[in-house]
């Protein structure tokens, strides 16, 4: 329950207020402004006819609207596009303030919105160019069919609209309105496209762990960075496929029959490896060529005369400018999915009929997301009254509000879920910078350049040029930050940062044009394993781990497909940014799809993805030839997630609806298990650390809300990291304001005569290091071994001892963890919980993280105290550099019947409204933070059964 909504009279009461003070606030705003008055009706004005009849122009056909008692609706419809063009018109009716933000944040036009203060953020968006490429997905790649559904939805989209401004829209649009006399365009199929491009963003895999390796070596040795990224532990973490090889151009699973595509063969489409020279966002975007000049907010291309290019010294103070500052930008970044890291993930798994008490496979899937009000997912069905040629569709699950199709659900034949592959799909490439372009293999070649015009609510327009190199577009340009590099370089790894000349390019797979659209639709009509397969091959961003079941023959089927564009490179393994002057660090193409991992109906009878390693790569029997990705979760989750289903199928053990839903709310800790044995074993001295240390007996380290002994162990974890770790970490890895004297930050030794500065930490906090995810349970499990390990050693504070050894600093940690929680929960150690130290609040993705305090009061909602944790299958995630609260969620759970769909199971992790005071705001959190899940009818009869309010959409 919400540690400040405790009752439903409770939420109705702060609700009602919430209502009276903002009818308060805009009546004054209005009052001053226009001299209107604002009843509390204008204020529901936004709200969305749910019964009856209404117009839609366009339609060939009526189209029902019917919602259930949580307002989640299900569509039926006689034609394909009558389907999506009511799919457009509900989504907008429900969410089209997240649907208007998002599209500005995509095309970089916030600044449209919320003026000057989102500049740098749509410098950087223009940049990546997502619109563009967008652009060109739409005018070159899509078919036919898939442009059809797109613009149907947008004239759903834009009927909605239709004579609507301000408070006939939302809360917000009327506050915007008020503000900036601000008033929502036309809807596009580009604005839907582009979506993908976001979701991309933020699911690219390793591109923060390339930026913070770089960052370590002005600190650390290459020794202690390695120890830091310690291998995937296959030993004792399963990977997705336990061995395979590549056989006729075809991936066969271990111990798979025949091709390892059971009966239905395997698919062809899309399996050319390409060429992979496209160059980013310039890429079917308007462009010029020419010297591009210095871009607004980079001084790199004025001062590369002074920068000595070729030696190591020089690159290496330069390329940790040119990153620090594109990690303070990446910040800035909107991530509407959640902090790009290794803790951040999700879980799907799938069990064959086999080991099911209803004979069909069972599937379950909970992306683990940024929180967010609303939701990212849209609950929704899209159903044909009669199936045909025409009308295509009867598929129900998530979608996203702003796109057509459901992304993740069930149609009547087969289910299917997603995880994050985490595959290495970008590269930072170091480029060197000349006044007339860039260095490529011993050539000055021009950019591709072209200008944009940022338009800022209340002030002037910007001007940006946008550069481009072969390698993609030179993100370093979107920083204020850089300065120049002295006369003096080159300099020692251990300079301070002074700038460079150098500038930082992107290369990603996403900035390529491709057909991810055309595959959600496939997919959401995809009868079999065959045309499942097929509707992958186009899903090329981002690279997600897909699983599959089906209702078909006496057990069903179930599957796992590696889809994606994943590249090939000629010279090394994207760990580090690369040279890109030399063209031996480019791309070669991509991994021919059919050659990508898949398996159906492995013999073990089950599949478990959760972001660990997908398959082994490297020469020998069983392993992989290519390399996807070297930055995988570690499989803290996973391997719970196989040893949950191994415990309930030995001894001819069946898996039910329930143990699925059980085992997505595991809150088991593995690194509590590995640490807390030994910390209870460390003798200490104060009575109230001991009485601390006396939770941890007998514990059985799982994280449930009201446990005093979770709270205790994750806050002596966070300090064990802060001291062993955090605290030796470089500045631009630290959280934001955490300051430290440090010695040596010129140029000399750090020894007893370097002069004693003041550093701060500069990362944001859902991005500082170390954050406690799954690396750094390995990282540990490594490092206990070793009693005297360097990382043990941490200087003296005020009256603590300086630490040598791995229990004196578990002592200290033990220490500053009793006193952090009594500042934080009091003294009493009864009053303890982990719910109250890890809190979630939701909150409206721009007025309500942005906004005055009172209409964050307003339009947020929460905290709910909380359970599970940090790479824990119930993973509501928290950064031990920054706090407690919780960063990442699972965003939605569902669990799949293939047996009967009506008997499935799922469950949103706000409501189906976007709209502050409607009912259905929230109002499916409450059962979301106690693990329950909703009833999900499919059929006609189960929907007819479960709906209480139906609305006509008429041509």
């Amino acid at each position: 329950m919400p540690a400040n909504e405790s009752a439903p009279s409770v939420k109705k009461k702060g609700r009602r207020a919430r209502l009276i003070v903002l009818m308060l606030v805009l009546a004054l705003v209005a009052g001053l402004g226009y001299g209107a008055y604002w009843s509390a009706d204008s204020l529901r004005a936004s709200y969305p006819q749910t019964t009856g009849t209404l117009k839609l122009a366009g339609l060939t056909a009526p189209v029902e609207v019917k919602r259930d008692a949580k307002g989640i609706p299900q569509l039926y419809a006689d034609t394909d596009q009558d389907l999506f063009r009511a799919q457009g018109f509900v989504h907008a009716q429900d969410r089209f303030w997240e649907m208007d933000v998002r599209r500005h944040m995509t095309s970089g036009r916030l600044s449209e919105m919320f003026g000057a203060g989102q500049v740098e953020t749509d410098a950087f968006l223009r940049t990546l160019g997502w619109r563009q490429v967008a652009q060109t997905e739409y005018d070159t790649k899509l078919s036919p069919e898939t442009k059809k559904y797109l613009q149907a939805y947008a004239d759903g989209v834009n009927e909605y609209l239709k004579g609507k401004s301000g408070k006939d829209l939302s809360v917000e649009h009327a506050a915007l309105k008020l503000s900036a006399d601000y008033k929502p365009e036309q809807w596009t199929p580009v604005d839907s496209v582009a979506w993908l491009k976001a979701m991309a963003w933020d699911l690219r895999g390793n591109m923060q762990d390339e930026i913070d390796r770089s960052l370590m070596t002005g600190k650390l040795t290459q020794a202690q960075i390695d120890e830091l990224y310690p291998p995937y532990p296959f030993d004792r973490n399963k990977p997705v496929i336990d061995g395979g090889k590549i056989e006729g151009g075809k991936y066969v699973a271990q111990g798979a029959p025949g091709s390892g595509s059971g009966t239905s063969g395997s698919n062809t489409s899309g399996s050319a490896t390409g060429s992979g020279t496209a160059s980013g966002a310039a890429s079917g975007s308007s462009t010029t060529t020419g010297s591009g000049g210095a871009a607004t907010g980079s001084s790199a291309s004025a001062n590369s005369s002074a920068v000595d290019n070729t030696t190591v010294q020089g690159a290496s103070a330069g390329l940790r400018s040119q990153l620090t500052s594109l990690a303070s930008t990446l910040d800035q970044i909107p991530a509407l999915l959640g902090p790009n890291g290794s803790g951040i993930g999700s879980n799907s798994w799938v069990i064959a009929g086999k080991y099911t008490t209803t004979g069909k496979p069972l599937l379950a899937n909970d992306p683990h997301l940024a929180p967010q009000l609303p939701s990212v997912w849209y609950q929704m069905g899209l159903h044909c009254r009669t199936a045909s040629a025409s009308c295509q569709y009867d598929v129900a699950g998530f979608s996203f509000s702003g796109m057509p199709g459901v992304v993740i659900g069930h149609n009547a034949d087969i289910a299917w879920g997603m995880t994050n592959l985490g595959a290495d799909v970008t590269d930072l490439y170091l480029e060197q910078i000349k006044p007339e372009g860039y260095v490529y293999d011993g050539k000055v070649l021009p950019f591709t350049s072209r200008e944009e015009v940022i338009k800022v609510a209340g002030g002037a327009s910007k001007k940006i040029t946008v550069r481009t190199t072969n390698n993609g577009p030179l993100v370093s340009d979107r920083s204020d930050e850089l300065g120049t590099v002295g006369a003096r370089a080159p300099v020692g790894s251990t300079a301070p940062d002074r700038g460079n000349g150098y500038a930082v390019a992107l290369r990603w797979t996403a900035l390529d044009p491709g057909k991810s659209m055309d595959a959600v639709f496939k997919m959401n009509r995809a009868k079999d394993w065959t045309s499942f397969r097929a509707a992958a091959a186009d899903f090329e961003v981002p690279s997600q781990n897909l699983i599959y079941a089906d209702n078909k023959g006496a057990t069903g089927n179930i599957g796992y497909q590696a889809p994606g564009r994943i590249p090939l490179r000629t010279t090394g393994d994207g760990r580090m940014p690369a040279p890109g002057w030399d063209s031996k660090y480019g791309w070669k193409g991509y991994i021919a799809q059919a050659e990508l991992p898949s398996e159906f109906n492995p013999q073990r009878g089950y599949v478990v993805t959760a972001n660990q390693a997908v398959v082994e790569s490297g020469a020998g029997a069983g392993k992989y030839p290519y390399t996807l990705t070297t930055d995988w979760g570690y499989g803290a989750r996973s391997q719970r997630i196989n040893d949950l289903i191994e415990a309930k199928i030995k001894d001819s053990g069946k898996i039910s609806t329930d143990d699925m839903r059980t085992m997505q709310m595991d809150n088991s800790s593995e690194i509590a298990a590995l640490l807390a044995p030994m910390l209870t074993k460390i003798r200490v001295s104060d009575p109230d650390v001991r009485s601390a240390q006396k939770l941890l007996e007998g514990w059985n380290y799982t994280q449930e809300p009201d446990s005093a002994a979770a709270a205790y162990f994750n806050a002596v974890w966070r300090n064990i990291l802060k001291l062993s770790f955090g605290d030796k970490m470089p500045k631009e890895l630290r959280v934001k304001d955490s300051c430290m004297n440090v010695k040596g930050n010129g140029t000399g030794p750090a020894d007893d005569l370097a002069e004693v500065v003041r550093e701060c930490g500069q990362r944001g906090a859902d991005s500082a290091q170390p954050d406690g995810g799954d690396r750094w349970f390995e990282v540990v499990r490594k490092l206990v071994k070793d009693e005297k390990s360097a990382w043990w050693q941490s200087p003296a504070l005020y009256s603590d001892k300086a630490t040598t050894t791995r229990d004196e600093l578990f002592a200290r940690a033990m220490k500053d963890a009793r006193w952090e929680l009594t500042a934080k929960l009091g003294k009493d150690q009864s009053s303890w919980s982990w719910g109250r130290l890890h809190q979630l609040t939701l909150k409206n993705q721009t007025i309500g993280t942005e906004g005055p305090g009172f209409m964050k009061w307003l339009l947020n909602r929460g905290p709910w105290n909380l359970g599970g944790g940090e790479a824990t299958v119930n993973a509501t995630g928290w950064n031990a550099s920054s706090g407690y609260d919780v960063t990442w969620v699972p965003s939605m759970r569902m669990v799949v019947n293939l047996n009967d769909l009506d008997k499935s199971r799922w469950i949103n992790l706000t409501g189906a409204s976007g709209h502050a005071y409607a009912d259905h705001y929230t109002d499916q959190t409450d059962m979301w933070a106690k693990g329950e899940l909703l009833d999900w009818p499919f059929g006609k009869e189960a929907v007819a059964k479960a709906t209480v309010e139906t609305l006509t959409l008429k041509p």
